[in-house]
């Protein structure tokens, strides 16, 4: 039986960040919102430092969570911990699951860092099977044929006690793919394809 729980356990390890990165991210993440274009170089740099990266995540539609969700470690990534995120963020209505780009999870991890996320990034959407995406298609003229959500390389969230227009903000000065806003429905999309913004 699937135990994500257990897995999460598996890979967090003791290698910690230590207290002068946090400063530095915090002093960075700052700079972010006050010259967003020109300040996300130096949280990049910050970013390189650290010994393993992570992620909180809550599937809206499963009721499941990865918390503090170790999937990089020491210059490589955790193929078991993609594993584990990629069964997350599976198609739920068909439970098709595709590897997820780790690109998109390390936008993820960029914007936990910047937010100092305590909280997990609320998952709307992420793998989509090709039958889901055309039945979302007939449903609203805003899902694109060719999504990158069929490919793995897209991912809807939001992140509680976070605006959507700051999440998207900060995701556009990430500049690491595509991102969308969806202010109504609450949500940013971001990507791993070109550089773009609707």
């Amino acid at each position: 039986m699937h135990d994500p729980l257990k897995s999460t356990r598996d890979f967090l390890t003791s290698a910690m960040p230590t207290r002068r990165h946090f400063l530095q991210l915090g002093v960075a993440a700052s700079a972010l919102f006050l010259a967003p274009w020109n300040a996300w170089a130096k949280v990049g740099r910050i970013i390189t430092e650290l010994p393993e990266r992570s992620v909180n995540l809550y599937n809206v539609n499963t009721g499941e969570m990865l918390s503090r969700f170790v999937y990089w470690q020491d210059g490589n990534y955790l193929k078991g911990a993609l594993d584990e995120i990629s069964y997350l963020l599976r198609d739920h209505r068909t439970d098709e699951v595709k590897l997820i780009d780790p690109t998109v999870i390390d936008q993820i991890f960029s914007l936990g860092i910047v937010f100092e996320a305590l909280r997990p990034f609320e998952v709307i959407s992420g793998y989509r099977s090709v039958e889901t995406n055309q039945e979302l298609r007939h449903r609203s003229r805003r899902v694109a044929r060719r999504s990158l959500h069929v490919e793995g390389k897209a991912i809807d969230l939001r992140l509680p006690g976070v605006p959507v227009r700051q999440l998207r903000t900060a995701a556009l000065s990430l500049r690491d793919g595509g991102v969308g806003y969806y202010p109504r429905k609450g949500f940013v999309h971001i990507d791993s394809g070109p550089v773009r913004q609707w």
